[in-house]
């Protein structure tokens, strides 16, 4: 607090002197001054403050009464101004719910769309629902489904139709679609190449009057709803490209679309959980087609046969997933059909924060986990394995094995069978470091018996079971870091990772990569490379010869087979058709040059003429490979590089193949 004293106190000039106030008393005989009332004015005072009193209750009586009365009266008009529409709207209220707040919706949006040479948008009542115009990204057919009620955007997908198989893509999108959504269309730079008559002929199905005259760089832009398989156009422009070097003036559609009630909009599934979980899958998102069927609606509740003896019914089962949700949708569907499947083990980890994975999690009511993206290209891919190893053996920390899956894998039927009758391999043999679902070279024409197993130096993936005692002491400490743009699948080929162990694979694979988009995929490479693969379909498979898989026992088997094997008439070419007999069931084994164990020139030329897998050497075990030809299981066998050459006759002389590019 601030001190003063007295010695510095100035007077203030403009202050006012203080006057005190003067009273007049009065006086009595004597003469002196009294300040005494009479008491007849004593008694008029308290009169008067009486009336004054009385005056005052009566008005706030009479205020009280007033403020009651104009109340009551305003109160009745309100009643009677209220019309009986009024009334059942407020009676209608204690039953609101989330349907009657989307039909009170405006009944109609307003859509703008763009197409042009480097840039694509749509909006939506003036919100901008889609944009593309990064260089050299999004070019092709660009689809936006809106739902019919409510406006809001339930799937987005671009078609490169410059490229082979986009069309088909395409149509069989625009087929998976429910009736009554509202499809926008626009094109980016080029979008007409490779569309071919079917996918045509179902534009011009749903109402385009303008898909006959699109050419080459011309712009489009398009908006109709699905009506019972058929369109009902709203609106479309089009834009002619002048010249092969040139694009088509950029176009702008403007168009309004009517919305229909929210009820009308849905199916009436009996209430189940299961169909609850469909109600809501299929309110938010669209493109899956009898999954949300009104009238036959696509099981998501699935009932496989149990193992009699189910040896991984409490190994982890991981999903590594992007934002690819149809493939994810596919790929679970195949995966809880599979006999012996036990749901409450299997985990979806979305490698970034994406909504529509998310919700075909849900909808099987399956656990999912997203988390950050770290690194770029192949080195995000490779730290989104990491990320879903190490949380898996956290959220499981008694497991000891561990089974990964990817989101564009379909699985066998019997794909827990038989990771149920070799996982123990992995336990009892040390020069094993891992068992897959997956034969690099299991083509139609390559493979055969689906109880057949072989044993591989080169990690195949794409379907298989790791120890976490190898995991945890090898592999995460010394693991790819985010900065190395590395595959993970190649980094475990790598011999300082293998140390000289080895894979168990089937002939016949257990799952099928039918993906063909990804960072490493598009349509021609899963044509060329993954598209003529056989997966099993036996349901009940018994493995052969399970326990001489372990590294002594396949040896001693190898030399056994391949020293009685029938050899292959060597002065003919392999790659002529008459190179194997007209036989089936003969086992057969043929000698390729192959001068040190790193010498695969031959194995590579081979392969090409096999068409198999020929982009590098897979599938091998010391030299040799093993395969289906016509039916008839066939030794290829490196020499003098593998120590089964010494099986070779001395008069023949092993088939060399010059390199294509020497050809």
């Amino acid at each position: 607090m601030m001190q003063y004293n007295i010695d510095n106190w100035r007077p203030n000039p403009r202050a006012q002197p203080f006057i005190p106030k003067r009273h007049f008393p009065s006086s009595n005989a004597r003469g002196n001054f009294t300040f005494q009332r009479t008491p007849a004015r004593r008694l008029f005072t308290k009169l008067f403050q009486l009336i004054l009193f009385i005056v005052l209750l009566v008005t706030v009586g009479v205020n009280i009464a007033f403020i009651a009365d104009t109340s009551r009266r305003l109160r009745d008009a309100s009643y009677d101004d209220i019309s009986e529409q009024s009334l059942g709207s407020i009676a209608d209220t204690k039953g609101t719910n989330e349907e009657d707040v989307l039909d009170s919706l405006p009944n109609e949006i307003d859509i703008e769309v763009l197409s042009s040479a480097s840039k694509v948008a749509v909006s939506v009542e003036g919100t901008q629902i889609l944009e593309s115009e990064e260089k050299d990204e999004g070019r092709g057919i660009h689809i936006v489904v809106l739902n019919q009620a409510t406006g809001s955007v339930m799937a987005q997908q671009v078609f490169d139709t410059y490229t082979a198989h986009e069309d088909e893509a395409m149509v069989l999108f625009l087929n998976m679609v429910s009736d009554g959504r509202i499809l926008i269309f626009t094109i980016k730079d080029e979008g007409t190449f490779q569309v071919k008559e079917q996918a045509k002929n179902l534009l011009k199905t749903l109402g385009s009057t303008k898909w006959d005259s699109i050419g080459w760089r011309d712009t489009w832009a398009f908006v109709t709803q699905k009506r019972k398989k058929h369109g009902h156009p709203f609106a479309e422009e089009h834009s002619k490209s002048p010249n092969l070097e040139s694009w088509g003036e950029p176009v702008i559609l403007k168009t309004k679309v009517p919305l229909v009630l929210q009820k009308d909009s849905q199916c009436q599934w009996p209430d189940t959980p299961f169909n609850r979980r469909r109600q809501s899958f299929c309110s938010k998102v669209e493109g899956y087609g009898s999954l949300c069927s009104c009238d036959d609606p696509a099981p998501i509740d699935f009932q496989p046969e149990p193992l009699s003896v189910n040896k991984v019914w409490e190994v982890p089962v991981i999903i590594v997933a992007s934002n690819r949700p149809n493939y994810l949708y596919r790929m679970l569907r195949s995966l809880l059909s599979a006999n012996g499947v036990n749901p409450s083990m299997i985990t979806v980890f979305i490698d970034g924060y994406y909504e529509e994975p998310l919700e075909v999690v849900k909808l099987f009511n399956l656990q999912g986990i997203q988390h950050t993206p770290l690194g770029v290209k192949n080195a995000r891919i490779s730290q989104h394995y990491k990320a879903s190893l190490t949380a898996t053996f956290n959220l499981y920390p008694d497991a000891e094995y561990a089974i990964l899956l990817e989101e564009d894998l379909d699985v066998s039927e019997d794909f827990f069978s038989y990771f149920s009758q070799t996982i123990h391999l992995l336990k009892e043999d040390e020069s094993l470091y891992c068992i897959s679902a997956w034969n690099d070279q299991g083509y139609e024409q390559t493979s055969d018996d689906p109880s057949l197993l072989y044993r591989v130096e080169t990690m195949p993936g794409l379907g298989w079971a790791v120890t976490k005692s190898l995991y945890k002491t090898e592999l995460e400490p010394k693991w790819p870091t985010p900065e190395k743009l590395w595959d993970w699948d190649m980094w475990m080929r790598h011999p300082d990772i293998r140390k000289g162990r080895e894979c168990i694979i089937p002939d016949i694979s257990r799952t099928y990569h039918f993906g063909s988009k990804g960072v490493n995929m598009n349509s021609y490479f899963q044509d060329l490379y993954f598209q003529k693969r056989p997966l099993n379909t036996a349901p009940h498979v018994r493995l052969k010869d399970v326990e001489k898989m372990k590294k002594d026992g396949y040896e001693k088997e190898m030399h056994k087979l391949i020293s009685q094997a029938t050899v292959l008439d060597h002065s003919l070419s392999p790659c002529e058709e008459r190179f194997l007999p007209q036989t089936q069931g003969v086992t057969y084994v043929v000698y390729i040059q192959m001068i040190n164990d790193q010498d695969f020139e031959t194995w590579s030329g081979l392969a090409k003429c096999f068409h198999i897998w020929d982009l590098d050497v897979r599938g091998n075990h010391r030299g040799m490979w093993r395969l289906f030809l016509n039916r008839n299981p066939v030794f290829v066998v490196g020499s003098p590089a593998s120590p089964y050459s010494k099986y070779k006759p001395m008069d023949v002389r092993p088939i060399y193949l010059k390199r294509e590019k020497d050809r």
